[in-house]
């Protein structure tokens, strides 16, 4: 193979996997992934504890930690057969070890994406994962009773979804705009709100957690893509 095909080729993979390749995502990119997240909290926990000690309880970083290690060691000691049924392990791994509010939202975050994929497919399309993604962020809206604009990890989330469909990276850039567009808003939920105007100014920990998350699943795609281009 030319230099030139070669480089041709690496460039239609990164394409493939922005847009979630031509063969799906299957179980073990989601393992990637997540175990991707876990990688990123335990670099970021300290950053997301400084997030949360100027308007929330100081732990938003050490309760991710916990349960993102969990998650990881889960994944690795027996990870399942379908993506939907790994979303849903790492779900329940985050309610049962992560304190305060965030094990059940990121749990829920979690769990209902991988119900709307279901645990019999092996392979399911970027759209799918999409769609999936976007029920999962929805239904983090309804239990927390918020939406975009509050202050919360949906001003991530919302923007990532909605970008997915394009790419993963342009989910990566939805969502690191949408944490830092916190920055500004006085919370209108969560611990946060109790502030009031003093909350203005700081970044929402949630927000920054989520897009750790999405970063990870774009950084993924793009590992993807590079393994794939060199095969």
């Amino acid at each position: 193979m030319t230099r030139d095909a070669a480089r041709d080729r690496a460039r239609d993979g990164e394409r493939d996997a922005a847009r979630g390749g031509a063969a799906g995502l299957d179980a073990a990119f989601v393992v990637r992934w997540l175990t991707a997240a876990a990688a990123a909290v335990e670099r970021e926990a300290g950053r997301l504890t400084e997030l949360d000690s100027a308007i929330g309880d100081a732990d938003h970083g050490a309760n991710l930690r916990r349960g993102f290690r969990a998650v990881a060691e889960a994944l690795a000691k027996d990870p399942p057969e379908t993506p939907g049924a790994v979303l849903a392990l790492a779900g329940r791994t985050l309610v049962s070890t992560v304190g305060g509010a965030s094990g059940p939202l990121y749990g829920t975050l979690l769990r209902r994406t991988g119900r709307e994929l279901g645990d019999a497919a092996a392979r399911v399309s970027t759209a799918e994962f999409a769609a999936a993604l976007a029920a999962g962020v929805a239904a983090v809206g309804t239990l927390g009773g918020s939406a975009p604009g509050d202050k919360t990890m949906l001003d991530a989330l919302v923007p990532a979804a909605g970008a997915l469909p394009g790419s993963f990276d342009a989910a990566r850039r939805a969502a690191a705009e949408g944490a830092l567009a916190t920055v500004p808003m006085r919370a209108r939920r969560g611990r946060a709100s109790l502030l009031g105007d003093r909350s203005i100014g700081h970044q929402d920990p949630g927000a920054a957690s989520s897009a750790l998350l999405i970063t990870a699943l774009a950084e993924t795609a793009a590992d993807t893509a590079a393994g794939s281009a060199d095969g």
